[in-house]
């Protein structure tokens, strides 16, 4: 477009400003989106239009301490930084490519003139590395919305290309919201030892984000008791995901689509985000505490591990993990009662291969907490002022409202074990089965 020559410069690469500690609303009356471990672009205002600049890059990135790998983005982050705008607005997004293979942005959702949708061959020519294009066009609804490049499109969204883009109603909610969180979910085939995601795995994943981090990377969410949040989820991973929240049910208002009618929503505890699908969820906190929020699959709550390997559960492996260490050193077993003696091995400092993360991780105020990959916590305080997104650290519950052990068998595990329930009587001889009579058969 003519007249925009001094917009197409790329920016000064600089790293992301950290997400503020509090938030005010926007000048045009919305909350502004707290996006978990991100980040919202700052714009330009020129003649009335709202000028964002993406660049589309390499970038190195850490899914949490002991866990770095070469990965691709946008502004120096994956996924990329969080676009947010009002209904009514008219947009101006530059997009500067510095990769080494062409690329394009798809505005996820977003009703736009077809020129402007991102489908490279199909709807404009492939972005060339080192060119920088525009596209504009006028925001006509509102709602959780995302971008990705429809370009390479396995191969860069594999990297971690992504970025979420929220549109805000130009009336406001009928129903306001107090909290307004996002994040999207993704896999990765980080396999151990190496620094860059494999892009050819379509289910063996070693790593399951919240916005590219692992637990316990994962940033908090907290609010204060009686506030209602909203949280966006937003699924660009080659997998399904149940979300789950305890203790509060919550309402779906929304997916990419834009927000749905009152009459439409629904209250749920578990939410399946399909891939490339989002959904809104609404609750109102009304108990205090440390709640964990995660996806349902119980392999997408955990670290990379070993496929394949023999399950020894129920067998006595005394002095085997002693041999093997003296031909394999750093080798740990798995555990003959369950996974958790193998988390126990990483809490003592057994070394895994270099650049994975342990399958188990995270510790909380009464021990280890046993997760990974896509787990977190919503931290709900009495005293949380609000737009305070500080981390009030561990919620100390009051003893009367604690699970807590009322007796303890000195002799389990040790043979021969004791029976609680004492001593049972000898169950009955079965009575002997007669000779079968054969006679109404003409035997």
């Amino acid at each position: 477009m003519a007249g925009m020559d001094h917009a197409a410069a790329a920016p000064p690469r600089a790293a992301p400003a950290p997400a503020p500690a509090t938030l005010k609303r926007h000048p045009q009356g919305y909350l502004p989106v707290r996006t978990l471990n991100g980040w919202t672009l700052p714009y330009t205002l020129k003649g009335g239009v709202k000028e964002f600049h993406l660049v589309a890059e390499e970038i190195e990135h850490e899914f949490a301490p002991g866990s770095r790998a070469k990965c691709w983005g946008y502004n120096g982050t994956t996924p990329g930084p969080t676009l947010e705008a009002v209904e009514g607005d008219r947009v101006r997004i530059f997009v500067t490519n510095r990769l080494g293979e062409p690329t394009t942005v798809h505005w996820h959702g977003i009703d736009l003139p077809n020129g402007f949708d991102g489908v490279g061959g199909l709807n404009q020519p492939h972005i060339q590395p080192g060119e920088t294009y525009v596209y504009e066009f006028t925001l006509r609804q509102h709602g959780s919305h995302m971008y990705h490049p429809h370009a390479d499109e396995m191969t860069q969204m594999a990297f971690g290309m992504m970025g979420m883009f929220i549109i805000h109603p130009q009336a406001g909610e009928d129903v306001p919201i107090d909290r307004d969180y996002s994040f999207l979910l993704h896999n990765w085939a980080l396999h151990p030892g190496t620094y860059r995601p494999d892009p050819s795995v379509m289910q063996d994943f070693d790593l399951w984000t919240f916005n590219s981090k692992t637990f316990p990377a994962i940033e908090n969410l907290v609010m204060r008791t009686g506030e209602r949040a909203r949280i966006r989820v937003a699924n660009l991973s080659m997998w399904n995901h149940p979300i789950h929240l305890h203790s509060n049910p919550f309402w779906v208002t929304g997916s990419d689509g834009g927000r749905w009618p009152r009459s439409q929503w629904r209250r749920e505890v578990t939410e399946i985000v399909g891939v490339g699908q989002i959904r809104d969820l609404e609750f109102v906190a009304t108990e205090p505490g440390d709640w964990a929020l995660h996806c349902h699959m119980a392999h997408h709550t955990m670290g990379p591990m070993g496929h394949g390997i023999p399950n020894p559960v129920g067998v006595d492996q005394s002095g085997v993990e002693a041999d093997i260490r003296k031909l394999l050193p750093g080798y740990g077993a798995m555990g003959r009662h369950g996974m958790a003696e193998h988390g126990a091995h990483v809490a003592m400092g057994l070394k895994g291969p270099e650049n994975t993360l342990p399958m188990m991780a995270g510790q909380g105020l009464y021990g280890p907490i046993e997760m990974g990959g896509m787990f977190t916590l919503l931290k709900v305080r009495d005293d949380q002022a609000p737009g305070d997104y500080r981390d009030p650290g561990w919620y100390r519950n009051p003893p009367d409202r604690i699970a807590r052990r009322v007796s303890s068998d000195p002799d389990f595990g040790n043979p021969p074990r004791r029976d609680p329930y004492g001593p049972r009587p000898e169950p009955a001889a079965a009575p002997a089965t007669p000779p079968a009579d054969h006679s109404r058969h003409g035997g």
